[in-house]
């Protein structure tokens, strides 16, 4: 990379990569992401390397399909690509007809151009833009075939099924008959997958590495999130806690509790240890987990794209994006 990459906020970490966005030193208007692969453990390197190679290859080739990042540029340090402007489907819930027609259109030229996704089952990978059009993101299980043959019409039919999955989950009312049968509809390679490899990817994930895929949150709040909020719930005072992941400043993952209650931040944070919960914030009332998450996970920019469309929601979230303690978007410069 030519010009010095700017990091503002960390969105992402897990054992293959961190996901950071930022801007260039000589253009700090034009928001940019890196995959950061340098910092990966020596263990993880080579499915680092493998899924940065499938990464590369599928972004150069759907760099200028309007919905897609362009790749900017990639070495040994990372992937850099443009910024995708818009709101996961999990917060967006779009129910226009716009936006999965859209999301078709998407798949189409990623088809003309031999890319399958691979990974849009995840609501997180679609997102919908400012106008209510569809962005798709993170291609790191992407494939670019070689031909049209039987895997590339198999993984092409699972793409559209989990888009459909999607638009069954937050807009059903606009579903045809032909596209719920599809979604019922699973390949026969799907199948298989379900009640073989991937009760032992489960296995090695979750059991071995005590990781899981969910968008980099690892396994800690799996684990040990009922516990802590037992604990905290145990105080006369707190009415509800919404635990939430965030990056730490340096590796791995830090589990962040809003707590609902009357106490101040001193008596918060005496209630469970920095081990077991690295931030806990006090607040007067809980929003929804999503939006938390978003606060904890300092995705600013997207937290108020949401407020525009719910304002309702502004005088709840306010204190608590000014009482915030993730800072790390205030830290990372000479990462």
């Amino acid at each position: 990379m030519s010009a010095r990459f700017i990091p503002t906020t960390v969105h992402k970490r897990d054992e293959f990569s961190e996901t950071i966005s930022g801007h260039l030193e000589n253009a700090p208007d034009e928001k940019l992401v890196l995959r950061k692969l340098d910092g990966v453990p020596f263990w993880a390197k080579p499915i680092a390397a493998f899924l940065a190679r499938k990464e590369t290859r599928a972004l150069r080739v759907v760099t200028g399909i309007k919905g897609t990042p362009d790749l900017i540029s990639e070495d040994k340090s990372g992937i850099l690509r443009s910024w995708s402007e818009g709101m996961p489907l999990n917060l967006s819930k779009p129910g226009t007809a716009e936006f999965y027609k859209d999301a078709k259109r998407i798949l189409r030229e990623m088809r003309r151009r031999n890319v399958t996704h691979n990974d849009l089952a995840k609501p997180q990978n679609w997102l919908m833009d400012p106008n209510g059009l569809a962005q798709v993101i993170d291609f790191q299980l992407a494939t670019l075939h070689r031909r049209r043959g039987i895997i590339f019409r198999i993984m092409a039919y699972e793409d559209l099924r989990h888009l459909l999955k999607q638009k069954r989950r937050y807009a059903k009312h606009l579903m045809t008959p032909a596209e719920l049968r599809v979604v019922t509809r699973k390949s026969l390679p799907t199948r298989i997958w379900m009640v073989t490899g991937k009760r032992l990817y489960n296995a090695v994930t979750r059991g071995i590495f005590n990781w899981s895929d969910g968008e980099g949150t690892g396994n800690r709040i799996a684990t040990d999130g009922s516990a802590i909020t037992e604990k905290l719930m145990a105080h006369p005072d707190v009415t509800d806690v919404t635990l939430s992941p965030f990056a730490l400043p340096a590796k791995g993952m830090g589990i962040y509790a809003f707590v609902e209650t009357t106490l101040d931040a001193t008596q918060t944070r005496a209630l469970i240890s920095e081990t077991q919960v690295e931030l806990i914030q006090p607040v007067p009332a809980l929003p929804n987990r999503d939006v938390l998450e978003l606060i904890a996970m300092n995705r600013l920019d997207e937290l108020e794209q949401l407020l525009t469309t719910a304002p309702d929601l502004r005088e709840t979230v306010a204190p608590i994006v000014a009482n915030r303690l993730n800072l790390t978007d205030r830290r990372l410069e000479g990462i």
